[in-house]
């Protein structure tokens, strides 16, 4: 598998804003980027894994066992040496794979698709490495979501503790996939919610990448939610924010009443 990393520097990734990031498009051969979304399964599939509550609507698959050959492939060569070899260089930092794809994998929204802002679990739950690196690889050729303007992902300034202002919009075009940093007070997610009842399909690909953890990191073992500006004062939305970055209840809120 060819990966386009011809015109990517290092300069590229490290100087940007709010946290170190690279975009880049035509990411694949274009027959590949093809067959990979084909290789989706439908959205009402019994495989996928869905997320419901105030603060995400989306659904997932990591199980290597339902991908066909065409997405058993393409996480095969993203968790390779070669590529780790390629993406370390690019990042500066020595990285290992998550070859169980923890919170990776398949990703769709479909109308209401929703992921608020929010910080990732910062150490790994059972191997304890430090999460350091996204790969987001877009393959929707939905022409409908291309022209809508819907589905960007968002990359807001922040704290610790809070996400701060809107900094960046990145379309989920197709064949693009986006790299960045999610150890500088990272805040990303959907800019807004598809609408309801859109047809609409949002493909990605997540593969996240480890490193020996920063003796300053925080253990976050779950990804930690803000509220959007129309929630801040919902108290049923803190309520999920809290118990879905807790280790002890996050599962009991991935998929919760909606109003």
């Amino acid at each position: 598998m060819k990966f386009n990393f011809d015109n990517v520097t290092v300069s590229d990734y490290k100087n940007t804003k709010p946290f170190e990031h690279v975009v880049i498009d035509d990411f694949l051969d274009f027959p590949m980027a093809e067959k990979l979304e084909k290789a989706f399964f439908n959205y009402d599939s019994p495989k996928w894994h869905r997320y419901s509550n105030a603060v995400e609507e989306k659904k997932t698959c990591n199980i290597w066992n339902e991908f066909d050959a065409t997405l058993y492939y393409y996480f095969t060569e993203v968790n390779s040496a070669r590529f780790l070899n390629l993406l370390s260089g690019l990042v500066g930092t020595n990285l290992f794979p998550d070859f169980g794809l923890h919170g990776g994998g398949l990703h769709i929204h479909s109308g209401g698709g929703n992921l608020n802002p929010h910080l990732d679990y910062s150490i790994h739950p059972k191997i304890k490495l430090q999460r350091k690196i996204n790969l987001i690889y877009y393959c929707s050729s939905d022409i409908e979501l291309a022209e809508s303007g819907f589905g960007s992902l968002g990359l807001w300034d922040g704290t610790d503790s809070e996400p701060g202002k809107l900094i960046k919009k990145i379309p989920p075009k197709f064949n693009r996939a986006v790299i960045f940093d999610t150890t500088q007070n990272s805040w990303h997610g959907l800019v807004d919610p598809l609408p309801m009842g859109s047809k609409m399909l949002r493909k990605s690909l997540a593969t996240y990448y480890l490193s020996e953890p920063d003796k300053r990191a925080v253990n976050r073992s779950r990804a930690m939610f803000a509220p959007r500006d129309d929630q801040i004062q919902d108290a049923e939305v803190l309520e999920t924010i809290a118990k879905r970055s807790d280790e002890s209840t996050f599962s009991s809120v991935y998929v919760t009443p909606q109003k």
